[in-house]
Protein backbone atom coordinates (compact mmCIF):
# COMPACT_ATOMS: atom_id res chain seq x y z
CA UNK A 1 0.00 0.00 0.00
CA UNK A 2 2.83 2.69 0.65
CA UNK A 3 1.94 5.92 1.51
CA UNK A 4 -1.64 6.48 2.59
CA UNK A 5 -3.73 9.85 3.93
CA UNK A 6 -5.60 7.82 6.02
CA UNK A 7 -8.16 8.21 9.29
CA UNK A 8 -7.93 6.67 12.16
CA UNK A 9 -11.03 4.75 11.66
CA UNK A 10 -9.64 3.59 8.55
CA UNK A 11 -6.51 2.33 10.12
CA UNK A 12 -8.11 0.33 12.51
CA UNK A 13 -10.35 -1.59 9.87
CA UNK A 14 -7.19 -2.18 7.84
CA UNK A 15 -5.90 -3.47 11.55
CA UNK A 16 -8.96 -5.68 12.28
CA UNK A 17 -8.51 -7.58 8.41
CA UNK A 18 -4.83 -7.46 8.84
CA UNK A 19 -5.11 -9.25 12.03
CA UNK A 20 -7.41 -11.99 10.92
CA UNK A 21 -10.87 -10.61 11.31
CA UNK A 22 -13.50 -11.64 9.70
CA UNK A 23 -17.14 -10.57 11.23
CA UNK A 24 -18.00 -7.16 12.16
CA UNK A 25 -21.49 -6.57 13.03
CA UNK A 26 -22.28 -2.52 14.20
CA UNK A 27 -24.61 -0.05 14.75
CA UNK A 28 -24.20 3.34 12.45
CA UNK A 29 -23.26 6.26 15.50
CA UNK A 30 -21.12 9.48 15.31
CA UNK A 31 -17.99 9.05 14.99
CA UNK A 32 -17.51 5.45 14.65
CA UNK A 33 -19.46 4.84 11.72
CA UNK A 34 -16.50 5.05 9.23
CA UNK A 35 -15.09 1.89 10.79
CA UNK A 36 -18.07 0.00 9.64
CA UNK A 37 -17.91 1.94 6.28
CA UNK A 38 -14.50 0.61 5.31
CA UNK A 39 -14.66 -2.85 6.22
CA UNK A 40 -18.10 -3.08 4.46
CA UNK A 41 -15.91 -2.59 1.46
CA UNK A 42 -12.85 -4.65 2.88
CA UNK A 43 -14.46 -7.82 4.48
CA UNK A 44 -16.57 -9.58 1.93
CA UNK A 45 -13.87 -10.24 -0.63
CA UNK A 46 -12.17 -11.61 1.72
CA UNK A 47 -14.75 -14.20 2.35
CA UNK A 48 -16.09 -12.33 5.66
CA UNK A 49 -18.90 -10.80 7.03
CA UNK A 50 -19.86 -7.22 8.16
CA UNK A 51 -23.77 -6.61 8.80
CA UNK A 52 -25.64 -4.17 11.02
CA UNK A 53 -27.36 -5.05 13.56
CA UNK A 54 -30.66 -3.68 14.64
CA UNK A 55 -29.71 -2.20 17.22
CA UNK A 56 -25.90 -2.12 19.60
CA UNK A 57 -27.52 -5.14 22.17
CA UNK A 58 -28.12 -7.18 18.82
CA UNK A 59 -24.61 -6.08 17.37
CA UNK A 60 -22.51 -6.87 19.91
CA UNK A 61 -24.66 -10.41 20.37
CA UNK A 62 -23.69 -11.07 16.77
CA UNK A 63 -20.01 -10.49 17.44
CA UNK A 64 -20.23 -12.77 20.52
CA UNK A 65 -22.12 -15.78 18.56
CA UNK A 66 -19.71 -15.55 15.95
CA UNK A 67 -16.23 -15.20 17.94
CA UNK A 68 -17.81 -18.57 19.94
CA UNK A 69 -17.65 -20.09 16.63
CA UNK A 70 -14.03 -19.36 16.42
CA UNK A 71 -14.07 -16.33 14.13
CA UNK A 72 -12.22 -13.16 14.90
CA UNK A 73 -14.65 -10.23 15.86
CA UNK A 74 -15.08 -6.22 15.92
CA UNK A 75 -18.04 -4.25 16.77
CA UNK A 76 -17.09 -0.60 17.01
CA UNK A 77 -19.62 2.29 18.92
CA UNK A 78 -19.05 5.28 21.04
CA UNK A 79 -20.34 6.53 24.41
CA UNK A 80 -24.09 5.65 23.93
CA UNK A 81 -23.57 2.56 22.54
CA UNK A 82 -21.18 1.19 25.14
CA UNK A 83 -23.40 1.87 27.69
CA UNK A 84 -25.92 -0.61 25.69
CA UNK A 85 -23.28 -3.00 25.35
CA UNK A 86 -22.88 -3.50 29.19
CA UNK A 87 -24.44 -6.49 29.21
CA UNK A 88 -22.90 -8.64 26.35
CA UNK A 89 -19.66 -7.12 27.51
CA UNK A 90 -20.12 -8.87 31.22
CA UNK A 91 -20.72 -11.75 29.11
CA UNK A 92 -17.59 -11.74 27.25
CA UNK A 93 -15.42 -11.45 30.34
CA UNK A 94 -17.23 -13.91 32.29
CA UNK A 95 -17.64 -16.64 29.57
CA UNK A 96 -14.06 -15.83 28.22
CA UNK A 97 -14.96 -14.78 24.50
CA UNK A 98 -12.36 -13.31 22.24
CA UNK A 99 -13.84 -9.69 21.27
CA UNK A 100 -12.22 -6.28 20.25
CA UNK A 101 -14.86 -3.31 21.06
CA UNK A 102 -14.23 0.04 19.52
CA UNK A 103 -15.22 2.62 21.10
CA UNK A 104 -14.39 6.27 19.57
CA UNK A 105 -15.07 8.77 22.05
CA UNK A 106 -17.40 11.76 22.10
CA UNK A 107 -18.62 14.60 24.17
CA UNK A 108 -21.03 13.24 27.44
CA UNK A 109 -23.14 12.54 29.14
CA UNK A 110 -25.71 10.39 27.43
CA UNK A 111 -26.26 11.60 23.17
CA UNK A 112 -24.18 14.84 24.27
CA UNK A 113 -22.16 16.11 21.12
CA UNK A 114 -21.48 13.84 18.15
CA UNK A 115 -19.09 15.95 16.74
CA UNK A 116 -17.09 16.79 19.93
CA UNK A 117 -14.13 14.27 21.33
CA UNK A 118 -13.66 13.63 24.40
CA UNK A 119 -12.03 10.76 27.28
CA UNK A 120 -14.96 10.66 29.01
CA UNK A 121 -15.48 7.20 28.84
CA UNK A 122 -11.95 5.80 30.57
CA UNK A 123 -13.54 4.64 34.17
CA UNK A 124 -16.71 3.08 31.98
CA UNK A 125 -14.72 0.91 29.91
CA UNK A 126 -13.11 -0.54 32.98
CA UNK A 127 -15.85 -0.63 35.36
CA UNK A 128 -18.95 -0.95 33.18
CA UNK A 129 -19.42 -4.38 33.65
CA UNK A 130 -21.51 -6.86 36.27
CA UNK A 131 -18.93 -8.11 38.62
CA UNK A 132 -15.88 -5.47 37.92
CA UNK A 133 -13.85 -7.86 36.81
CA UNK A 134 -10.90 -6.30 34.78
CA UNK A 135 -10.47 -5.90 31.06
CA UNK A 136 -7.83 -4.70 28.78
CA UNK A 137 -8.36 -0.98 27.13
CA UNK A 138 -5.56 0.56 25.02
CA UNK A 139 -5.44 4.30 23.41
CA UNK A 140 -3.96 5.19 20.32
CA UNK A 141 -2.29 8.86 20.21
CA UNK A 142 -2.34 8.82 16.39
CA UNK A 143 -3.41 7.18 13.15
CA UNK A 144 -0.38 5.23 13.10
CA UNK A 145 -1.22 3.20 16.99
CA UNK A 146 -4.91 2.85 15.03
CA UNK A 147 -3.46 0.66 13.24
CA UNK A 148 -0.60 -1.04 15.19
CA UNK A 149 -3.09 -1.00 18.72
CA UNK A 150 -5.65 -2.62 16.69
CA UNK A 151 -3.09 -6.06 15.66
CA UNK A 152 -2.02 -5.57 19.34
CA UNK A 153 -6.00 -5.52 20.65
CA UNK A 154 -6.87 -8.78 18.50
CA UNK A 155 -3.68 -10.87 19.61
CA UNK A 156 -4.43 -9.69 23.54
CA UNK A 157 -7.79 -11.03 22.88
CA UNK A 158 -6.69 -14.23 21.45
CA UNK A 159 -4.52 -14.64 23.84
CA UNK A 160 -6.35 -14.12 27.19
CA UNK A 161 -10.16 -14.75 25.37
CA UNK A 162 -11.28 -11.86 27.22
CA UNK A 163 -12.89 -8.37 25.57
CA UNK A 164 -10.61 -5.99 24.43
CA UNK A 165 -11.48 -1.94 24.15
CA UNK A 166 -9.44 0.37 22.09
CA UNK A 167 -10.34 3.89 22.83
CA UNK A 168 -10.17 6.07 20.59
CA UNK A 169 -11.22 9.59 19.94
CA UNK A 170 -13.19 11.53 17.50
CA UNK A 171 -10.39 13.61 17.28
CA UNK A 172 -8.00 10.65 16.50
CA UNK A 173 -10.97 8.98 14.32
CA UNK A 174 -11.50 11.30 11.58
CA UNK A 175 -8.41 13.07 11.15
CA UNK A 176 -6.06 11.96 8.57
CA UNK A 177 -2.69 11.51 8.40
CA UNK A 178 -0.22 10.28 6.10
CA UNK A 179 1.15 6.66 6.70
CA UNK A 180 3.31 4.49 5.47
CA UNK A 181 1.75 1.40 5.72
CA UNK A 182 4.88 -1.13 4.33
CA UNK A 183 6.41 0.39 7.54
CA UNK A 184 4.80 -2.38 9.56
CA UNK A 185 5.59 -5.16 7.87
CA UNK A 186 3.47 -8.55 8.18
CA UNK A 187 2.07 -8.33 11.92
CA UNK A 188 2.74 -11.29 14.48
CA UNK A 189 -0.36 -12.92 14.91
CA UNK A 190 -1.69 -14.56 17.55
CA UNK A 191 -4.95 -17.56 17.92
CA UNK A 192 -6.90 -19.10 20.56
CA UNK A 193 -4.98 -22.24 21.77
CA UNK A 194 -6.84 -25.68 20.74
CA UNK A 195 -6.57 -28.32 23.07
CA UNK A 196 -3.97 -30.85 22.56
CA UNK A 197 -5.12 -34.24 20.98
CA UNK A 198 -5.89 -37.50 23.23
CA UNK A 199 -7.48 -35.82 26.20
CA UNK A 200 -10.95 -34.93 27.12
CA UNK A 201 -11.84 -31.27 26.50
CA UNK A 202 -13.05 -29.15 29.65
CA UNK A 203 -13.96 -25.95 28.11
CA UNK A 204 -13.17 -24.00 31.43
CA UNK A 205 -10.10 -25.33 32.45
CA UNK A 206 -6.44 -23.88 32.29
CA UNK A 207 -3.64 -25.75 31.60
CA UNK A 208 -0.39 -25.95 34.11
CA UNK A 209 1.29 -23.30 31.77
CA UNK A 210 -1.31 -20.88 31.08
CA UNK A 211 -4.19 -19.08 33.11
CA UNK A 212 -6.17 -18.89 30.36
CA UNK A 213 -8.98 -22.02 28.55
CA UNK A 214 -8.19 -23.90 25.35
CA UNK A 215 -10.95 -22.80 22.93
CA UNK A 216 -12.97 -25.08 20.26
CA UNK A 217 -15.49 -23.84 18.62
CA UNK A 218 -19.57 -24.14 19.32
CA UNK A 219 -20.82 -26.44 16.24
CA UNK A 220 -17.72 -28.47 15.46
CA UNK A 221 -17.24 -32.18 16.23
CA UNK A 222 -16.47 -31.82 20.12
CA UNK A 223 -19.53 -30.71 22.47
CA UNK A 224 -19.06 -27.18 23.88
CA UNK A 225 -20.72 -26.01 26.87
CA UNK A 226 -20.97 -22.13 27.44
CA UNK A 227 -23.06 -20.56 29.56
CA UNK A 228 -23.35 -16.93 30.86
CA UNK A 229 -24.19 -18.12 34.50
CA UNK A 230 -21.48 -18.64 37.10
CA UNK A 231 -20.12 -21.90 36.57
CA UNK A 232 -16.99 -24.44 37.06
CA UNK A 233 -14.25 -25.81 34.79
CA UNK A 234 -16.95 -28.20 33.26
CA UNK A 235 -19.43 -25.29 32.75
CA UNK A 236 -22.20 -26.75 34.17
CA UNK A 237 -23.54 -23.94 36.36
CA UNK A 238 -22.28 -23.94 40.21
CA UNK A 239 -23.18 -23.25 43.83
CA UNK A 240 -19.50 -24.73 44.73
CA UNK A 241 -18.22 -21.80 47.07
CA UNK A 242 -14.41 -22.93 45.83
CA UNK A 243 -15.34 -23.70 42.19
CA UNK A 244 -16.91 -19.94 42.53
CA UNK A 245 -14.11 -18.50 44.43
CA UNK A 246 -11.53 -20.40 41.71
CA UNK A 247 -12.42 -19.50 38.86
CA UNK A 248 -13.67 -15.71 39.80
CA UNK A 249 -9.72 -15.44 40.77
CA UNK A 250 -8.39 -16.97 37.81
CA UNK A 251 -10.85 -14.28 35.63
CA UNK A 252 -9.04 -11.49 38.18
CA UNK A 253 -5.41 -12.72 38.31
CA UNK A 254 -5.05 -13.79 34.34
CA UNK A 255 -4.75 -10.46 33.20
CA UNK A 256 -3.46 -8.02 36.16
CA UNK A 257 -0.64 -10.85 36.47
CA UNK A 258 0.44 -10.06 32.69
CA UNK A 259 -0.41 -6.49 32.42
CA UNK A 260 3.60 -6.09 32.40
CA UNK A 261 3.42 -7.78 28.85
CA UNK A 262 1.57 -5.61 27.05
CA UNK A 263 2.25 -2.03 28.85
CA UNK A 264 2.34 0.16 25.75
CA UNK A 265 3.91 3.69 26.26
CA UNK A 266 6.00 6.21 24.80
CA UNK A 267 8.54 7.38 27.29
CA UNK A 268 10.92 10.43 27.13
CA UNK A 269 12.43 10.72 30.19
CA UNK A 270 15.19 14.12 31.03
CA UNK A 271 17.63 13.59 33.48
CA UNK A 272 17.50 16.45 35.45
CA UNK A 273 13.65 16.74 35.68
CA UNK A 274 11.43 17.28 38.65
CA UNK A 275 8.38 16.83 36.66
CA UNK A 276 6.79 14.02 34.50
CA UNK A 277 3.95 14.75 32.10
CA UNK A 278 1.33 11.85 32.04
CA UNK A 279 -0.87 11.20 29.21
CA UNK A 280 -2.73 9.13 26.95
CA UNK A 281 -4.96 9.41 23.82
CA UNK A 282 -5.24 12.46 22.28
CA UNK A 283 -3.42 14.58 24.88
CA UNK A 284 -0.37 12.61 23.72
CA UNK A 285 0.03 14.93 21.08
CA UNK A 286 -0.19 18.02 23.06
CA UNK A 287 2.17 16.33 25.79
CA UNK A 288 4.84 15.77 23.13
CA UNK A 289 4.69 19.44 21.31
CA UNK A 290 5.18 20.70 25.05
CA UNK A 291 8.03 18.20 25.84
CA UNK A 292 9.38 19.61 22.54
CA UNK A 293 9.23 23.24 23.28
CA UNK A 294 10.90 22.80 26.67
CA UNK A 295 13.67 20.63 26.13
CA UNK A 296 14.65 23.50 23.09
CA UNK A 297 14.23 26.16 26.00
CA UNK A 298 16.44 24.17 28.15
CA UNK A 299 13.62 23.17 31.10
CA UNK A 300 13.64 19.82 31.62
CA UNK A 301 10.48 17.69 32.05
CA UNK A 302 9.71 14.53 31.17
CA UNK A 303 6.95 13.01 29.30
CA UNK A 304 5.17 9.24 29.50
CA UNK A 305 2.69 8.36 27.28
CA UNK A 306 0.56 5.70 28.26
CA UNK A 307 -1.17 3.16 25.30
CA UNK A 308 -2.25 0.55 27.96
CA UNK A 309 -4.67 1.92 30.64
CA UNK A 310 -6.27 -0.95 31.77
CA UNK A 311 -4.95 -3.07 34.07
CA UNK A 312 -3.39 -0.21 35.34
CA UNK A 313 0.32 -0.54 34.34
CA UNK A 314 1.36 0.28 38.04
CA UNK A 315 5.19 -1.02 37.66
CA UNK A 316 5.80 1.08 34.51
CA UNK A 317 4.34 4.00 35.98
CA UNK A 318 6.25 3.52 39.36
CA UNK A 319 9.26 3.25 37.24
CA UNK A 320 8.88 6.17 35.66
CA UNK A 321 7.69 8.55 37.90
CA UNK A 322 10.13 7.39 40.40
CA UNK A 323 13.40 10.18 39.91
CA UNK A 324 10.50 13.18 39.52
CA UNK A 325 8.92 14.70 42.62
CA UNK A 326 5.41 15.51 40.57
CA UNK A 327 3.45 14.38 38.33
CA UNK A 328 1.00 16.21 35.96
CA UNK A 329 -2.25 14.12 34.60
CA UNK A 330 -3.30 15.50 31.62
CA UNK A 331 -6.78 14.13 29.88
CA UNK A 332 -10.21 15.26 28.26
CA UNK A 333 -12.66 14.51 30.66
CA UNK A 334 -12.98 16.22 34.82
CA UNK A 335 -10.73 13.83 36.40
CA UNK A 336 -10.85 10.62 35.62
CA UNK A 337 -7.33 8.28 35.76
CA UNK A 338 -5.45 11.15 37.49
CA UNK A 339 -7.49 8.66 40.08
CA UNK A 340 -5.08 6.05 39.56
CA UNK A 341 -2.04 8.04 39.37
CA UNK A 342 -3.14 9.60 43.25
CA UNK A 343 -3.83 5.86 44.23
CA UNK A 344 -0.74 4.32 43.08
CA UNK A 345 1.91 7.32 43.35
CA UNK A 346 0.88 8.51 47.41
CA UNK A 347 4.65 10.21 47.85
CA UNK A 348 4.30 12.55 44.93
CA UNK A 349 2.55 15.57 44.08
CA UNK A 350 0.09 15.19 41.64
CA UNK A 351 -1.41 17.84 39.63
CA UNK A 352 -4.27 17.86 37.34
CA UNK A 353 -5.39 19.12 33.98
CA UNK A 354 -8.32 18.25 32.37
CA UNK A 355 -11.01 19.48 29.47
CA UNK A 356 -14.25 18.25 28.67
CA UNK A 357 -15.52 21.22 26.53
CA UNK A 358 -15.34 19.82 23.37
CA UNK A 359 -11.89 21.56 22.40
CA UNK A 360 -8.31 20.17 22.10
CA UNK A 361 -5.82 20.76 25.46
CA UNK A 362 -2.99 22.92 24.00
CA UNK A 363 0.64 22.25 24.88
CA UNK A 364 0.33 26.25 26.27
CA UNK A 365 -1.87 24.74 28.90
CA UNK A 366 0.16 21.80 29.68
CA UNK A 367 3.26 24.72 30.02
CA UNK A 368 1.12 26.50 31.80
CA UNK A 369 0.13 23.90 34.61
CA UNK A 370 3.31 22.83 34.77
CA UNK A 371 5.68 26.07 34.96
CA UNK A 372 2.67 28.24 36.60
CA UNK A 373 0.29 25.98 39.42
Amino acid sequence: MGFCLMEGNEAMAWGAVDSGCRFFAGYPITPATTIFNALLKLLPPLGGICLQGEDEIASIGYCLGASMGGLKVMTATSGPGISLYSEHISFAIGSEIPIVIVDVQRLGPSTGSATRGADGDIQFLRWGNSGGLPVIVLAPVDVKDCYSLTVEAFNLAEEFRCPVFIASNKEIAMTRENIDMDAFGPPKIIHRASPPPGRPFIPFEAPSNSRTPYFLPIGGRTIVRQTSSTHGPDGYITTDSDEIAGIQDRLNTKLLSAVGTFSFHESFPEEDADTLILAYGITGRAGRDAYNAFKKAGKPVSLLILKTLWPVPEELIRKKAGPVNRVVVVEMNLGQYVREIERILPDKKIDFLGRMDGKLITPRQIEEVVFHV
